[in-house]
């Protein structure tokens, strides 16, 4: 795998992906895009959801919406690395039940996610989920 970063103005750098996607990011605190550590954290919650609902629709589940709210801690002093995240899934459609989600979840946290499971080398990774039947 590959990427380009490139510097635009002040802090504010454009990152492509091999593929050719480009995101901005800011290290200025976000004041422009999101900051590097916001898109590390915005891509364990994507790398988890992609594995919770790939799960679902492979076992035939009737998945129709799937959040995922995190929440972190950091160190006060640098480097400002993660303390703690956590990834709290909420999951909708139909005839779903706790222990379908939960599964789904736990696949993901211990065998799929490869940013979570690697983030998890330096912070403590928690998950959490709630299910909305329609």
């Amino acid at each position: 795998m590959q990427a380009r970063v490139k510097w635009v103005e002040g802090l504010s750098f454009i990152g492509e992906s091999a593929s050719g996607h480009q995101v901005l990011m800011d290290g200025n605190s976000g004041d422009k895009a999101p900051s590097p550590m916001e898109m590390v954290l915005m891509a364990t919650g994507s790398c988890s959801a992609i594995d919770v609902v790939s799960i679902l629709q492979k076992g035939r589940h009737d998945v129709t919406d799937c959040e995922v709210k995190l929440t972190s801690e950091r160190r006060e002093e640098a480097p400002r690395l993660f303390t703690h995240i956590n990834l709290h899934f909420i999951v909708t459609g139909r005839n779903l039940t706790e222990n379908i989600v939960e599964r789904a979840v736990m696949l993901s946290a211990e065998k799929y996610c490869s940013v979570s499971l690697m983030l998890g080398k330096a912070a403590e990774i928690t998950h959490s989920f709630e299910v909305i039947n329609l």
